[in-house]
């Protein structure tokens, strides 16, 4: 017997799929916003957009607990978040905020705490979202991420083999080389901005080759992501234009619906699938017919491009940020250029790109001396776990030969973890390496700019000077 159809969303989706074969899926998220429109102009909206005013971030220990906290997206732009998490890991390690812009949730901020979530997916639910609060209303799509097992498994089965050694091995050369030639462009004479010359291009590169996206949009892609993240109603962030949102989303269907189209007629002309994203999901079974399922289509390929963007690139500059706040470090990496890959997972502790991921309790569960209800929500703050004393020696210092870098936690673990990870070691790792060929130093020369968010803890703005090799 078919299960009903308990939420709005759930009879949305359903109705997109049903009329997915005859109405195109750009055409379905246009009508969708007109109808959210309409929805928020005679009921009002489901819930207020919050809004996001950034004023100063009182010290911590000027609040009581129950009033901290840290889903304030500015608690990153204004370097109070040390304190904060400190304060909660050694007074509240599982911390309950009631009062949040986002509504209430659990905070958990001890490293062994944090894994024992992640690694609980029978107590603790990735389902509907990882995200601390909810998508505009109308966009709550569905991506594997955000799917517990066993339907998780067989989406992320999927699309797992682009990241598989073989293929990471063949695509080196191909790395190196957009490294260097977009190293090779930078000037060498003045101070210009490391996010978009050097960390959006470098990714965005590597997103086209992985979608087989067209090369000359790549920029679409880095685009995307930057709004499909920073939702003020998700994350705090900066974009809060529903309609806008829409019209990205539409923008992203019709992009990608052509692109799967025109990869589905090459086929059935007698050509050989690619490797790229696109070519896995048109090539499993549980996936061939994603298309046909709007809300999955579009929420997978933004995980694949989210993914691929934030994460990697925010690394990217914050590994310059580290040099310069430790440089007797870059010193030491100058000496020894063999510890590249170990100062790799010291980056990506050190920065922990993305700062968490939600759970809802399935059950009851006692943890760290208070009960969770069921249904609740659970916010795992890697960004935290990463700096947790009980874990790591001296955690807020960059060490780029600390023993147990490797043991940092912002890839997850358990079912969920990154399945781009190697990927992305191997990008920095490159990157690292060329960076070593060309210059002797990478001077920050202004204070970076973070984006306003609580999830992704990035750059917007990162002015640097280069010296070349003499």
């Amino acid at each position: 017997m078919p299960t009903l159809p308990r939420t709005f969303d759930d009879i949305q989706s359903r109705l997109i799929n049903a009329t997915s074969r005859v109405v195109p899926m750009q055409r379905q998220i246009q009508g969708l916003k007109f109808l959210m429109s309409a929805k928020r102009k005679t009921f009002g909206p489901r819930r207020p957009m919050p809004e996001f005013v950034e004023t100063p971030i009182p010290d911590v220990n000027t609040l009581a607990l129950e009033d901290i906290d840290v889903s304030n997206p500015f608690l990153y732009r204004q370097g109070q978040w040390r304190a904060y998490f400190k304060r909660l890991r050694d007074e509240a390690p599982v911390h309950y905020q009631k009062n949040s812009p986002f509504g209430p949730f659990w905070s958990v901020t001890r490293f062994e705490d944090i894994l024992f979530v992640d690694k609980s997916h029978d107590l603790f639910s990735a389902e509907p979202q990882i995200i601390l609060g909810d998508p505009p209303e109308g966009l709550s799509v569905e991506m594997f991420i955000a799917m517990d097992p066993p339907k998780h498994d067989v989406q992320r089965s999927s699309v797992q083999g682009v990241v598989a050694p073989k293929n990471l091995k063949e695509m080196e050369g191909l790395i190196r080389s957009r490294t260097g030639d977009v190293l090779d462009s930078l000037p060498t004479d003045k101070p210009f901005n490391w996010v978009p010359a050097v960390s959006k291009e470098l990714t965005g590169r590597m997103l086209a080759t992985l979608l087989d996206f067209p090369y000359e949009e790549r920029h679409k892609l880095v685009e995307w992501s930057d709004r499909m993240a920073g939702a003020a109603s998700a994350t705090g962030g900066e974009f809060a234009d529903e309609n806008a949102m829409f019209d990205d989303a539409a923008d992203m269907a019709r992009s990608f619906s052509r692109l799967w189209r025109d990869k589905e007629a090459r086929r059935a002309a007698g050509e050989e699938p690619g490797f790229d994203l696109i070519s896995l999901l048109q090539s499993n079974k549980e996936t061939k017919d994603l298309i046909n399922r709007p809300m999955e289509f579009i929420g997978n390929l933004t995980l694949l491009i989210v993914g691929g963007n934030d994460t990697t690139r925010n690394s990217m500059s914050g590994g310059l940020v580290a040099m310069n706040e430790f440089p007797r470090e870059f010193e030491k990496l100058k000496a020894k250029p063999e510890l590249i890959p170990n100062m790799v997972s010291e980056i990506i502790r050190w920065q922990t790109p993305l700062a968490y991921m939600r759970r809802i309790a399935k059950q009851d569960v006692e943890l760290g001396g208070q009960t969770i209800k069921k249904g609740d929500r659970v916010v795992m703050w890697y960004a935290s776990g990463n700096r947790d004393e009980r874990k790591f020696d001296n955690p807020d210092q960059f060490i780029i030969d600390r023993k147990d870098a490797r043991n940092h936690m912002s890839f997850g673990y358990g079912v969920h973890r990154c399945m781009g990870n190697r990927l992305a070691e191997l990008q920095l790792r490159i990157l690292w390496e060329e960076i070593l060929k060309r210059f002797d130093n990478i001077e920050v020369v202004e204070e970076p700019e973070r984006v306003q968010s609580n999830f992704v803890r990035g750059y917007s703005r990162l002015m640097v000077k280069l010296t070349p090799n003499s």
